[in-house]
């Protein structure tokens, strides 16, 4: 068997999301929403199933969702896409980033990646034959340095995997640090592959950067979103791909020999869903905000030293404060004794790793948030 992946352990979110279910706590540790989504999309859905086309679609994708993410992104961030030539759905932007690791870089090729990280970045560069070079972020803001990047940057640098907004550190990079990165990727002819899921799931007026907009990264940067995150459909697994036409012609030839396409009726729903109103991503972030607010402010009544949470379903403890060193043996005892579970940020990290914090998911009915801070009541040894 392949060692890279026989010799991956089994992840601390199944592990967390196993003993919930056992002990019947109140799961905070998986990130998806309670909601199921919006009606008029999932019935769109339905509809296209039914009276729709049910055999193959085109490999790059329906036309129309094509075109639909061109008129999204062009009217959201202002770019303007090809809807022929740059854009390609996927089934999931997990097979997007996978389908373009393995299409961009070859054996021996640097990846530069950003920890804490999404779990599958790792194991997908390395089993693509990359050698990961590592920037290791800090708490409480997790921003970009310079001498970080001059250590992590080398002439073998071939690709940037950037997640921006950054899950776990639920972090909204700013412009001025995408800059930076940008002069890095220019000065050593690197792509950046940037997945971009949380890109309408920011608070506090916040405005996502995408980094494909900013001087020099046109031609070099590979711009990965997901209907999952941006409809609260996190089952669906639809993902977009948009990259100059040189660019995603390699990754399409990945992605034909990965799922080579994704069903047409999610694909009809999701075309009819990126042209709502801009009212409906208003709403919909408004609601996320509101439970951050809710639950940032409970967890805070208790005593917990709560970080900053400027995008993403999740935000962060700090976790030093009252006394732990240990955030594993912490997310363990908070679901077995408490009945509360949670993920330890230190399973996203390599090397280097923060191993005081640990990130709740919010995106919760005001129920179960409140059936969580009753539970954590006795974990910070405070009244609320």
């Amino acid at each position: 068997m392949n060692s890279i992946l026989a010799g991956l352990p089994t992840t601390v979110f199944e592990v967390m999301s196993r003993l919930a279910r056992e002990t019947g706590a109140v799961n905070l540790g998986q990130g998806f929403p309670d909601d199921p989504g919006p009606a008029d999309v999932r019935a769109r859905a339905a509809e296209a199933v039914v009276h729709g086309w049910n055999q193959y679609p085109p490999m790059l994708g329906l036309p129309e969702l094509r075109r639909a993410v061109a008129d999204h992104y062009r009217a959201h961030q202002g770019l303007t896409l090809d809807a022929e030539g740059e854009v390609m759905i996927t089934s999931g932007a997990t097979e997007a980033i996978a389908g373009a690791l393995f299409a961009l870089i070859e054996p021996g090729d640097e990846v530069v990646l950003f920890e804490p990280m999404y779990d599958a970045y790792l194991p997908l560069v390395r089993r693509a034959g990359g050698v990961p070079r590592f920037v290791t972020l800090q708490p409480p803001h997790w921003r970009l340095s310079e001498e970080a990047l001059v250590h992590a940057f080398s002439p073998k640098t071939k690709v940037v995997l950037f997640n921006n907004p950054l899950n776990p550190s639920a972090v909204v990079y700013p412009r001025e640090d995408l800059e930076l990165l940008a002069r890095f990727c220019i000065a050593h002819d690197a792509i950046a592959l940037c997945d971009e899921v949380w890109e309408h799931v920011v608070f506090d007026d916040r405005a996502h950067v995408p980094l494909i907009g900013l001087p020099g990264m046109r031609e070099r940067t590979v711009k990965i979103g997901s209907a999952g995150k941006i409809f609260s459909l996190t089952g669906w697994k639809v993902g977009f791909v948009c990259a100059a036409p040189a660019i995603l012609k390699v990754l399409a030839k990945a992605h034909q020999f990965l799922t080579f396409t994704t069903p047409p009726n999610l694909q009809a729903a999701v075309a009819y869903g990126l042209g709502k109103e801009e009212a409906y991503f208003r709403t919909m972030r408004a609601g996320f905000e509101r439970s951050r607010d809710r639950f940032a402010d409970g967890l805070r009544r208790l005593g917990f030293t709560v970080l900053p949470s400027e995008g993403t379903y999740f935000l962060n403890v700090d976790i030093a404060p009252l006394g732990e060193t240990d955030d594993v043996a912490f997310c363990r005892r908070l679901v077995e004794r408490h009945g509360v579970a949670a993920i330890p940020v230190s399973a996203f990290y390599a090397e280097g790793a923060v191993k005081t914090v640990v990130r709740f998911c919010f995106a919760k009915t005001d129920a179960t948030l409140d059936r969580a801070l009753e539970r954590l009541e006795a974990v910070a040894g405070r009244a609320g």
